[in-house]
């Protein structure tokens, strides 16, 4: 896992607009880095197929085939969509060190990144995710 430098995002809102785009519960942990109850979120369990995408901003972000069952109360990604689509950044809050995850496009807060927890994925990584930070767009049945 690397620390990317902190690009600006492409879409820059205020928080005025950011607040009409968003549920406060989306602007909480969108806008404010905050963290949804872990087991409450909506794409904890799915297994849809699909990709998911950044609620503020609609970006891909990552696909259904790179979640696995972390069992951790958030949806976990074992990498993402492509790597210019997240910024990783350190994140020294509430006494630790963790990598936060947010989207490239809009700098929205996403979730942390983990690693050498001994997951059985191809890359050791753990994205875990807010499920509120995202919108699975699930793939065309046809």
């Amino acid at each position: 896992m690397s620390e990317a430098s902190s690009p600006k995002p492409k879409l820059q809102l205020s928080d005025s607009e950011w607040r009409q785009r968003l549920t406060a519960p989306e602007f909480r942990v969108l806008r404010q880095a905050g963290t949804e109850a872990p087991f409450t979120g909506e794409y904890t369990d799915t297994t849809t197929a699909g990709v998911y995408r950044c609620r503020a901003c609609g970006e891909e972000l990552f696909r259904s085939d790179t979640k696995f069952e972390s069992h951790c109360g958030w949806p976990s990604f074992f990498s993402p969509l492509a790597g210019d689509k997240i910024i990783e950044r350190v994140d020294t809050s509430l006494g630790m060190r963790r990598v936060e995850v947010l989207c490239a496009n809009c700098g929205s807060h996403l979730g942390h990144v983990f690693e050498g927890e001994g997951y059985d994925t191809p890359t050791d990584l753990r994205y875990c995710i807010n499920s509120i930070s995202m919108r699975l767009e699930p793939d065309d049945a046809s």
